[in-house]
């Protein structure tokens, strides 16, 4: 018996690991008796084996389907099943040998496995066996993968669906950072209350161990039936410290690698051009969804990003000939425009691209733009080019000559008719990346999400240098842009392996000459405009070094590092229900320790969460959504508050979800076990 697989290769690293398991069983005399998910994760790099095993009950011999729904970007180490005592090994083969020996094997009638496309953002990887009477299998299977940090974190995800009670059903991890683990969170889409406690989290300075193993008895639906509760998502969430250096580097056997992703730089203003298909293949859904994206889109705007909007069939159509300022009115404006967009007619991708590139850089070239913000296009489309230029190579080398390295592109595939592959090379080829947008209800968060990775650089054109004479086989170690909540890894081979350590050095354009501010924000109301001077009251009782400014806005610093802003909103007048306020804003919530709480503690950290099932609200500028949060599904509404982390005087619009019934099951207990009936009372 012989068994051919083969690793899966991609050129984007995913955040997140899938893992889908079941055992198809042709007889229900075959009983699934062991699962278990071991996951070892160290300096983000992870190594998942699974083990499960099957007995046949019945009295003749049974066929049994392994399958695993694995990431797309994971690569098989081994894979092995033991029969009796008697293992057999895999193979692991490139994609084409594979291929060749599996359909040789089945041909012959020898056990064979191949990983085969199975979804979004993973593979299937499927094998079978005869077994007899009366004998059991195991099944084991390793795959590792580098996680990339998206959004602030690193995910762990593990799709389970055992379709039956198992015996012995045990997901762990261990992960270990040597920087130091930020924050981690753990939770499962199947759990309930019950089985809320079974999720168990033991995290110190450097190390995190997770396990959830259910009995058979609490895994089934109710009492004395056979069904399972154990379907769906099993997720892992974490960061690690970073300090205010350039990067973590880590040296092991003779190798280095560096992790750059320097926390609270400030944003870097954009250019943005946004290039909309409204050919006839997007009627219907794909259109509404197009146009719900982009109203969010576009409130996502910063007030000193500029923006532009091409649309195209056959003819190509501009909101206007040039890059406009992303204030409160042209924002208004733009939603109109879009709005208004209709579909017919056929895909000229070229001559759509052209004229978004030809906007940019006239003007680039009026010096319209600061010096320090970065040019991006974000086209979005969902077919093959067939009106103009429909050679995709011709329009490959159309788009790279024309933005000759000024810009990046990014580009969103609606759709399974859409040519992925030529997208996905063109976006290369001009520093940006591309990504499948799937058709279903999800596909206007689909686009909202892809939307939010790239809608905060943070800095541009990132070189990182390091000796010659001491590295060679360097990976990539030039990227055009850097992202809120991304990573840089660069990886290579040391010439001298007895180094400890080497010069590094980092050039890139971004915000200069402005402190740093704040990654994580929030706002506890009180009443007056008195309570200032009860503020200051308080730090020369504790002999807490404060300054008030002219502006009215007070800044505390605890122990010559943490400072909070403590600033007075003004409300205007004959408002039905606010009053004055005080904003607290915290400038170095990562020099806090973890253990800090209360209700403005809990958040100082970040907190998890999940925005899904969009929809109309009260409002037509509010939509409400749901969002899943500490095992919770709430009700939310998208609203506007101002950030006043840069601007303390004027602040800056920025969007929110309005959390209802006074932030029950987001923040920790209830609302009322935060108040106190006086403020110097319980200090």
């Amino acid at each position: 018996m012989s068994v051919y697989l083969y690793p899966s290769f991609s050129s984007f690293l995913s955040a997140t690991l899938f893992l889908s398991l079941f055992l198809h069983l042709s007889l229900s005399q075959v009983e699934v008796y062991s699962v278990k998910v071991a996951c070892k994760v160290a300096s983000r790099f992870a190594h998942t084996v699974i083990t499960s095993s099957a007995l046949n009950k019945a009295n003749s011999s049974q066929e049994v389907f392994f399958e695993v729904d694995l990431p797309k970007t994971a690569f098989i180490t081994n894979f092995s099943m033991s029969i009796e005592g008697q293992t057999y090994t895999g193979e692991v083969k490139e994609k084409e040998k594979a291929k060749k020996q599996y359909q040789k094997a089945v041909s012959t009638g020898q056990t064979a496995g191949l990983v085969k496309a199975s979804g979004r953002k993973m593979e299937k990887f499927s094998v079978s066996v005869n077994i007899a009477a009366n004998s059991n299998v195991t099944f084991i299977l390793t795959y590792e993968e580098l996680l990339q940090r998206k959004l602030g974190q690193y995910e762990i995800m593990t799709q389970v669906k055992p379709k039956q009670l198992v015996q012995h059903f045990e997901i762990v991890a261990d992960i270990y950072e040597p920087q130091g683990i930020a924050f981690l969170d753990a939770y499962g889409t199947f759990i309930s209350n019950e089985l809320l406690p079974l999720v168990e989290k033991t995290v110190t300075d450097k190390k995190a161990h997770i396990s959830f193993c259910p009995t058979m008895d609490q895994q089934r639906k109710c009492p004395g039936c056979d069904g399972t509760l154990i379907d769906g998502d099993f997720v892992i969430k974490y960061d690690v410290n970073r300090a205010e250096t350039l990067g973590d580097i880590q040296i092991v056997n003779g190798y280095f690698v560096h992790f750059f992703a320097p926390p609270d730089l400030p944003r870097v203003p954009k250019n943005v051009v946004f290039v909309i298909d409204r050919s006839g293949s997007m009627s219907g859904n794909k259109m509404h969804q197009t146009r719900e994206a982009m109203l969010t889109i576009l409130n996502d705007l910063h007030e000193d990003d500029y923006f532009g909007i091409v649309t195209f069939d056959h003819h190509i159509s501009t909101w206007k000939g040039s890059l406009t300022k992303a204030t409160t009115g042209n924002v208004s404006e733009a939603k109109g425009f879009v709005k208004g967009i209709q579909h017919s007619g056929y895909t000229d991708i070229n001559g759509a691209l052209m004229k978004a590139v030809d906007i940019m850089m006239k003007d680039k070239q009026a010096n319209k733009f600061t010096e320090r913000s970065v040019s991006m296009i974000i086209l979005l489309t969902d077919g093959m080019p067939n009106s103009g230029v429909s050679s995709t190579p011709q329009i490959q080398e159309n788009v790279r000559d024309a933005m000759g390295g000024n810009m990046s592109l990014f580009c969103l595939g609606f759709g399974n008719d859409v040519d992925y592959s030529f997208l996905d090379v063109m976006s290369r080829q001009n520093q940006g990346l591309a990504r499948r947008i799937y058709e279903g209800s999800d596909a206007t968060v689909q686009l909202q999400g892809f939307y939010e990775e790239v809608a905060s650089p943070l800095l541009s054109e990132v070189d990182l240098h390091y000796p010659d004479n001491l590295v060679n086989s360097l990976t990539t170690s030039h990227y055009k842009q850097l992202f809120n909540g991304s990573e840089i890894v660069v990886a290579g081979r040391l010439t001298d392996n007895s180094l400890d350590n080497f010069l590094v050095e980092v050039f890139a354009k971004g915000v200069r000459n402005r402190q740093t501010g704040t990654t994580q924000h929030a706002t506890l109301i009180l009443s007056s405009e008195r309570q200032i001077s009860l503020c200051t009251s308080l730090c020369t009782h504790y002999d807490v070094q404060y300054n008030v400014t002219k502006d009215r806005s007070l800044t505390v610093t605890l122990r010559d590092s943490v400072r909070f802003v403590v600033i007075l909103h003004k409300v205007w007048k004959q408002h039905p229900y606010h009053q004055d306020y005080l904003g607290f804003y915290t400038l170095d919530s990562h020099l806090l320790s973890p253990s800090v709480h209360g209700l403005l503690g809990q958040f100082y950290h970040g907190v998890q969460f999940e925005v899904r099932d969009m929809r109309p609200g009260e409002e037509p500028e509010k939509p409400d959504a749901t969002m899943l949060v500490k095992g919770q599904e709430l009700t939310v509404t998208r609203g506007w508050q101002r950030d006043f982390s840069w601007d303390v005087k004027n602040g800056e619009n920025v969007p929110c979800w309005f959390i209802h019934s006074n932030g029950n099951g987001l923040i920790d207990g209830n609302h009322t076990d935060y108040i106190m009936s006086g403020l110097f009372k319980t200090v």
